[in-house]
């Protein structure tokens, strides 16, 4: 009986592990929806042909706020940009019009895996520091995470969709 109920454990135990994840990635989906997100520029210089910033996510759950970071950064460098500090020169966005016109490319290029994860990488590893995990209410936590986006990468994805000029076409 007892090996039985083991058996059962390691054949239906990851299962339902699954099937919580999905739902905890199901709702992070709704709540990026919203795009609800904040930028932040810290000052720090990045290697060519990228930016690193904060960006500053809200869920229910910390760890699903520090995946859905990765698609809220990608995000604000398209559509919001990113202002000035005192050592790093912010950017404007990428497509300031929005969406519009091109909606069917984004959808799938923010998709769960979707495109954006090419040029989007947490700077440090996943690891969230103590301070940048704020429970704001009881069932809501605003977590901050360090991004490297792949400016010029993304840009050139842009220009060869047509969503965005080329930087020479005015030339």
């Amino acid at each position: 009986m007892r090996k039985l109920l083991i058996l059962l454990l390691l054949l239906v135990g990851p299962g339902l592990l699954f099937a919580q994840s999905r739902g905890k990635q199901k709702k992070a989906d709704q709540q990026t929806a919203a795009w609800r997100y904040e930028i932040e520029n810290l000052g720090m210089v990045a290697t060519a042909g990228n930016r690193v910033f904060k960006v500053w996510s809200y869920a229910s759950d910390p760890r699903v706020a520090t995946e859905q970071a990765k698609k809220n950064a990608v995000h604000g460098i398209l559509f919001k940009g990113l202002a000035d500090a005192s050592r790093a020169k912010g950017c404007s966005p990428l497509v300031p019009g929005g969406e519009s016109g091109h909606e069917a490319f984004f959808d799938a290029f923010f998709a769960q895996g979707g495109e954006y994860m090419k040029y989007v990488a947490l700077t440090t590893s996943g690891e969230v520091a103590a301070e940048d995990v704020l429970r704001i209410s009881k069932k809501e936590y605003k977590v901050g995470v360090i991004v490297t986006v792949q400016y010029d990468n993304l840009r050139r994805r842009l220009e060869q969709e047509g969503i965005v000029e080329k930087l020479n076409s005015r030339f």
